[in-house]
């Protein structure tokens, strides 16, 4: 019997997926745990649309994000803090830091998490770190730290 997987069931597939399984495993155990539901023409048709949607909604974000890196190649954000003799910072600068800032001075607000930084920012001077974006788009910022 073919059944769409609703759920991801550990050895037969992920969501969304058209898998095929024994009459009985799916009559008994997938589809009364409403984890799959028959693969009827109707049923079938329907996932195709779902695919063809998310498809769509990714190219969109994709482009997004492909406008959103040449803005962000394009700027140098300026951090002002605290620094002490030789340019060492009191503290340091994280990426929480540096996504308050962003989102103060350009008003994109982009997830903390996005920015990528080895460790955290200790002196002052320029520095350039990775904002991954989407999946394969990733943005080179540059950042002052000026005392």
């Amino acid at each position: 019997m073919e059944v769409i997987l609703i759920k991801d069931v550990k050895g037969y597939g992920k969501a969304g997926t058209l898998v095929k399984v024994s009459d009985g495993y799916a009559r008994n155990k997938l589809i009364p745990a409403k984890e799959a539901i028959e693969a009827t023409p109707a049923n079938k048709k329907a996932l195709e649309r779902e695919k063809a949607a998310q498809e769509a909604k990714r190219q969109q974000d994709l482009a997004a994000a492909k406008e959103q890196k040449a803005k962000l190649e394009s700027m140098t954000l300026t951090l002002k803090t605290k620094a002490g003799e030789g340019g060492r910072l009191f503290g340091a600068i994280t990426n929480k830091d540096i996504a308050e800032e962003f989102k103060k001075q350009t008003g994109m607000d982009i997830d903390k998490k996005k920015f990528i930084l080895d460790a955290p920012i200790k002196s002052v001077g320029e520095f350039t770190i990775d904002v991954k974006l989407f999946t394969d788009v990733t943005a080179k910022c540059k950042i002052n730290v000026v005392a």
